[in-house]
């Protein structure tokens, strides 16, 4: 059931609400108890068979969870810890790796083995995620939770399910032991379904307009066709917008969702195309996977304690387990590199200007660090979106030659080029989603940064009300007359 289906809006959303709340009247409990089952059923609308894999996963981890909690000895709680960890990553790896693993082991050995097509569960990587965390916060003693039906809930929250963002024990179980969660505020669902319709305008109407024109490329390249120079960083700059409107639209749809239930998500975008350096990147784009990254996986490689060399590995090493956690294939380990390298190149730069005492600034300066920033993220996307390497390095080649160029196909693409564009400026100019609601704590330990000022915020007023109103009726006209079919979102793949 997708975010922008009628079903969804019309039907399962204004019932679960209801019900929720009114049930919420007589018993808390019993409300997060319904809330879970209507979220379990949200996952089993897209396939029943792995409702069960969910339920053992969320058993299995409360259970190893509590005994984290419980028990005194340090040795029994470490062989608690790497049983529950392995056997996440051995459920993830089954699922997410056995084709790509088996396939390049017979493209190598030349043994063929009959292994029936494993289909990805929809969302493994971001529940397996969020319950490896909670089993660490629980092994540190950072995390305690005793409630089946608390836990489960903060498994299944129909909201994130799917496509994240990843959450972090502290961030939901107090909401959920809150009296006020489970009482209607107005507030809430005004300020939700603003945030949700934004999310719908970003999905439909930008992500899914641009979209045909990154898989025309795409897919012309993978089937040997020769591009143009024009027409390749037409591809690219296509699937550039498309993935930010795509996955941030999901992110601002969920927090919407969540907050018409009185429960406040994270922050999962903070607009990364504005970044000046690949740190600072990774400080706004997909923030949840970041911090889950540095916090777990970063850290405990040693992070920056070990020395520079160390420090340089284990992030080269952290990004290139995060490429390949977002696919089973070779571009994926290519771009997770890609990214690896990048940092280092970014914390050695600064590391050498520190030591010389070299401090650039101006506006020339800013602008050409957010020029080889946003352009080295570009030449990645290309890995993150093709289907092979030699696509990706066909696409990358063309990028590569300004001669050539054929004129009249290229004159015919001149609305791709405006549509780039106008999508480029909203993203580098407007401002975003939170900074847009700031004065409504639009995410979980939200804090605003001040920018663009008071007079860019929404306010419950008759012009904000016909501003927001707007936008919906831009995605009615959307869903209503758009030639393009609506499309999943791209990180249900992931």
């Amino acid at each position: 059931m997708l975010f922008t289906s009628g079903q969804f809006i019309f039907g399962y959303l204004p019932i679960v609400l209801v019900v929720f709340f009114l049930i919420g009247k007589l018993n808390r409990i019993a409300a997060a108890a319904f809330l879970t089952l209507a979220s379990l059923f949200f996952y089993g609308y897209w396939d029943k068979k792995y409702l069960v894999l969910l339920l053992v996963s969320i058993s299995m981890n409360y259970g190893l969870g509590y005994c984290l909690q419980t028990s005194s000895g340090q040795g029994v709680k470490k062989l608690v810890l790497a049983l529950g960890v392995g056997a996440n990553l051995l459920l993830l790896g089954y699922f997410k790796y056995t084709n790509f693993v088996v396939a390049n082991f017979s493209a190598l050995t030349g043994i063929e083995f009959a292994v029936n097509q494993i289909v990805l569960p929809l969302g493994i990587s971001f529940f397996t995620f969020t319950q490896i965390a909670f089993l660490v916060d629980a092994h540190r003693g950072e995390a305690r939770e005793y409630n089946p039906v608390h836990y489960a809930l903060f498994v299944t929250y129909f909201p994130h399910l799917i496509a994240g963002p990843i959450l972090h024990h502290k961030q939901m179980m107090p909401q959920f032991g809150e009296a006020k969660t489970y009482s209607p505020v107005l507030e809430n669902f005004v300020v939700g379904l603003t945030i949700f319709l934004i999310g719908l305008f970003k999905k439909l109407v930008l992500a899914d307009e641009i979209a045909p024109q990154a898989s025309a490329v795409f897919e012309a390249a993978a089937s040997g066709k020769p591009l143009g120079f024009l027409e390749a960083w037409i591809g690219a700059l296509s699937y550039t917008l498309q993935l930010y409107f795509d996955f941030s639209g999901y992110s601002d749809m969920a927090i919407g969702l969540s907050r018409l239930f009185g429960i406040q998500l994270p922050i999962n975008f903070n607009s990364p195309y504005k970044a000046t350096n690949i740190t600072d990147f990774w400080r706004r784009w997909h923030i949840t996977l970041s911090t889950f990254l540095r916090d777990y996986l970063y850290i405990p490689l040693g992070g920056s304690r070990r020395g520079p060399f160390r420090r340089y590995l284990n992030l080269f090493l952290t990004m290139l387990l995060g490429g390949i956690w977002h696919g089973a294939g070779w571009t994926f380990v290519v771009w997770g590199a890609l990214h690896g390298f990048y940092l280092v190149v970014n914390h050695s730069w600064r590391a050498l200007c520190t030591r010389l005492g070299f401090q650039p600034r101006g506006l020339l300066w800013t602008a050409s660090c957010w020029l080889i920033t946003f352009l080295a993220v570009v030449v990645a996307w290309v890995y993150f979106r093709a289907p092979s390497l030699t696509t990706a390095n066909a696409i990358l080649i063309s990028m590569l030659s300004p001669g050539n160029v054929t004129l009249q196909p290229e004159l015919a693409k001149l609305s791709a080029w405006l549509l780039c564009a106008v999508l480029l400026a909203i993203a580098l100019i407007l401002p975003n989603t939170q900074q847009f609601m700031a004065s409504f704590r639009p995410g979980w330990e939200f804090r605003s940064n001040g920018a663009f000022g008071e007079w860019w915020r929404w306010r419950p007023t008759s012009a904000w009300a016909l501003y927001v109103g707007s936008i919906g009726a831009a995605v009615v006209f959307a869903s209503i007359w758009s030639t393009q079919t609506i499309r999943e979102f791209l990180y249900f793949q992931f």
